[in-house]
């Protein structure tokens, strides 16, 4: 997700569940082709399983960000096909690709001719009025023939034009069972599903169905969810790890990064959520955000705001 999931997020993601398979915000073929590689690649050892997911609809320019991004150890390259924001839509990617399969066949093509690591796209399940059965396997039949078996499936139509991101989100309503049609009549493909998601129990109920799921902002909003799914791994039975274990994890790893010159608050902006639905979380989240732009701040922070917690509930 865009300026969300960026590589302190996925290291504290990681910490709390090691068998899902994480990603990388987009980011377009462009900034990896003209601007600062490092910085937008860089990330730790420890949050493989990553993938790098990609924008653009230049098959070249695909190529070559995809073979830079293999080069920087990425297990998987995704090809997003259904942002529907307007700058991506400028640009000419994203949701509006749907329209043209062919296109996005030609880049789909041209990166697994490239790179020897799986390469999967992620879109909707239809875009305006270009919104039935029919128009989503067209798409999908023509993206596949490139070599692309691995799809994952926003269960509700993009709105190009008179909805912001945000209303994309939960505009119109999520349709699930086009989805598990298209696992039903495409069982050579991977297919997992998104949107919408809250819960373990709805995960095993799609997982009855389909290959995967994917999370975005419910795992954001409230990460210890990731721990709770580990459930479904049997590898990874539920352990006795508490959130405060989970914390102290993170304390040798803002140490070092601070001493890289990575600001505090940077780091823990992505643990604000970590005692979602629990007591005392208001007064964690309230002291967290606060005293994490103070100049100077460490993990004496998150020690204190741990304080509050106990103290509030």
């Amino acid at each position: 997700m865009m300026d969300w999931t960026d590589s302190h997020c996925r290291y504290f993601m990681r910490l709390l569940n090691p068998n899902i398979l994480l990603y990388t915000e987009m980011i377009t073929a462009d900034a990896l082709l003209f601007g600062n590689k490092r910085k937008y690649l860089q990330y730790n050892d420890e949050e493989h399983p990553i993938a790098l997911q990609l924008g653009g609809s230049d098959p070249r320019k695909m190529k070559q960000a995809a073979i830079i991004g293999a080069d920087y150890g990425y297990d998987e390259i995704n090809l997003n096909i259904g942002c529907p924001s307007d700058r991506v839509q400028q640009g000419s990617f994203g949701a509006c690709l749907m329209a043209k399969p062919k296109l996005v066949a030609e880049c789909t093509n041209a990166i697994i001719e490239a790179v020897n690591i799986p390469v999967t796209i992620k879109t909707r399940i239809g875009i305006d009025d270009l919104d039935n059965y029919d128009f989503l396997c067209n798409f999908i039949e023509i993206v596949a023939a490139s070599g692309c078996s691995r799809f994952i499936i926003h269960a509700r139509k993009a709105i190009l034009s008179g909805l912001s991101p945000k209303e994309n989100r939960s505009i119109p309503k999520l349709n699930y069972d086009r989805v598990y049609r298209l696992k039903s009549d495409y069982k050579n493909l991977h297919i997992s599903v998104n949107g919408g998601i809250n819960s373990v129990k709805e995960c095993e109920e799609h997982l009855a169905l389909l290959d995967g799921v994917m999370i975005g902002r419910h795992a954001y909003h409230q990460p210890w969810f990731l721990y709770e799914l580990g459930i479904l791994n049997a590898s990874h039975k539920k352990s006795n790890t508490t959130r405060e274990d989970i914390i102290e994890k993170m304390y040798p790893y803002i140490e070092s990064q601070m001493k890289a010159g990575v600001k505090f608050k940077h780091i823990t902006r992505h643990m604000l959520g970590l005692y979602a639905g629990q007591p005392g979380a208001r007064a964690w989240r309230r002291y967290l955000s606060t005293h994490a732009h103070i100049e100077g701040a460490g993990i004496e922070v998150l020690q204190n705001a741990k304080k509050k917690l106990s103290q509030a509930a």
